[in-house]
């Protein structure tokens, strides 16, 4: 036999066990598709704070008329997370999953009839932090008394550094708080120019540059506060009219979502100098549903929609530019 021929023989029965490559790189990889909204059928909870939890797959959602800490799946299931006595209403929420940790700032303003006294009504702020996996409750930080000048007092929202340290807004106060991994609570920034006589400061996201920014929700002013000299806030100067800001995403460190809820729309801003100054990149309307925050999963942001306080039901819709 032809020496040639002598090594196809031994060479076809080999190749034969080899993997088709072409088909292989012809083939797109299927990607689940995410979906555009997710209603969940639970009356009269007013959710109020998400989180894309990506590890388990799940939002977690803030009740202010409940109190009460769920999660919701893909096919609008819902799961009860965490609970308190103390939870009157549960507001911001920020999922701190390198610490597998879920912070909620606690308020009263009167949404939750069980659990609303006269005690707390207005005059609450506070943190819960919770295991992210089991729900239990590993801290419950008292911050109003820190900014005892103040007689009133609602915890909004809570953003985290790279150290683990939390950053509060106090929308009936002129305060952002500082709550260490230890548990120790101080006043990072108190200044008349975050006050208002309706409803004050409110989102708050951390920039890995080392500032804070954050939005009052009554003119809709959004401000930088550097972390090293927070008395040296800025105001970020944009054209772009944010009254009603609540929420905030930081998609990437020049892009900001806002959640102007009184507008019904989300802003995306955009800045080239550092948060110096902003404008607006796009828009996304809501119309009337109440949209109060924002997150991000995987690429998406999901926006959520409680509608009305006693609504049956309430959703979690991707936001499209």
């Amino acid at each position: 036999m032809p020496r040639l021929l002598r090594l196809l023989v031994v060479l076809l029965p080999l190749l034969a066990l080899l993997p088709g490559c072409s088909n292989d790189d012809d083939d797109p990889v299927e990607i689940p598709a995410t979906p555009d909204k997710i209603t969940v059928p639970l009356a009269a909870s007013h959710p109020e704070g998400i989180q894309w939890d990506a590890a388990n797959q799940r939002f977690i959602v803030s009740s202010r008329r409940e109190g009460r800490i769920i999660t919701v799946k893909d096919d609008s299931t819902y799961t009860a997370l965490a609970d308190d006595a103390r939870l009157i209403s549960t507001i911001g929420l920020h999922l701190d999953a390198g610490r597998n940790r879920v912070l909620a700032a606690v308020a009263d303003n009167n949404f939750n009839p069980a659990r609303t006294s006269p005690a707390t009504q207005r005059k609450l702020a506070a943190v819960a932090v919770f295991n992210a996996t089991t729900g239990n409750l590993l801290a419950y930080t008292d911050l109003g008394s820190k900014a005892a000048a103040y007689s009133q007092h609602f915890a909004n929202d809570i953003a985290v550094d790279a150290q683990g340290n939390a950053y509060i807004t106090d929308s009936f106060a002129p305060v952002i708080y500082k709550l260490d991994l230890q548990g120790n609570a101080t006043v990072l920034l108190d200044n008349a120019q975050l006050s208002s006589t309706t409803f004050g400061l409110n989102g708050i996201v951390y920039h890995p540059d080392g500032y804070l920014l954050v939005a009052k929700t009554s003119d809709g002013s959004l401000f930088k506060v550097p972390l090293s000299n927070p008395a040296g806030f800025t105001r970020v100067t944009t054209t772009q009219n944010l009254a009603g800001a609540d929420g905030l995403l930081l998609s990437d460190n020049q892009t900001l979502l806002v959640v102007a809820g009184s507008q019904g729309t989300v802003y995306r801003l955009g800045s080239t100098d550092g948060w110096a100054t902003a404008a607006a990149t796009g828009s996304f309307v809501t119309g009337a549903v109440s949209p109060t925050t924002i997150t991000r999963r995987s690429n998406d942001a999901y926006v959520l929609y409680p509608y009305q306080p006693t609504a049956p039901r309430f959703a979690i819709v991707k936001t499209r530019f």
